[in-house]
């Protein structure tokens, strides 16, 4: 069975999306919350997963959902003597700013950054959200 991590579901509207492990698989799967397993609402992002594939309409989705393990939690990872200085975290959060406004302006523009700009904004909001969150 194909596995993968899940890179979001939303609960509210009843699905989201798995990056599968296999590159032959193509991309991202569909999960359907009735994919999920008995008692099973909701999917974290970054959990890792096991499921089967069929066709669907709109392209694959998964089937027979299998939770391997969940997402690492941050606040279970992380203790409070663990964060940044308030006043480091200042400096940190303004810099997030500036480089969201100059993406900003970019979108005004009609442009969205090329992948790598946009793989590195992105590693960079998850790791200022991972010292806010705990």
């Amino acid at each position: 069975m194909p596995t993968g991590k899940v890179k979001f579901f939303d609960a509210d509207k009843g699905f989201g999306f798995v990056s599968t492990d296999d590159p032959h698989e193509g991309g991202d799967v569909f999960v359907p919350a009735s994919a999920l397993p008995h008692g099973v609402t909701t999917l974290k992002g970054g959990s890792r997963i096991e499921f089967s594939i069929v066709e669907g309409r709109r392209g694959k989705q998964a089937m027979a959902v299998k939770v391997l393990d969940p997402a690492p939690s941050v606040a279970t990872n992380r203790k409070v003597r663990d964060r940044k200085d308030p006043e480091a975290m200042i400096v940190i959060v303004e810099d997030v700013i500036k480089l969201l406004d100059a993406v900003s302006s970019s979108l005004r523009r009609g442009h969205y950054p090329d992948r790598a700009h946009g793989n590195k904004v992105a590693a960079v909001l998850r790791a200022v959200a991972a010292d806010l969150e705990l």
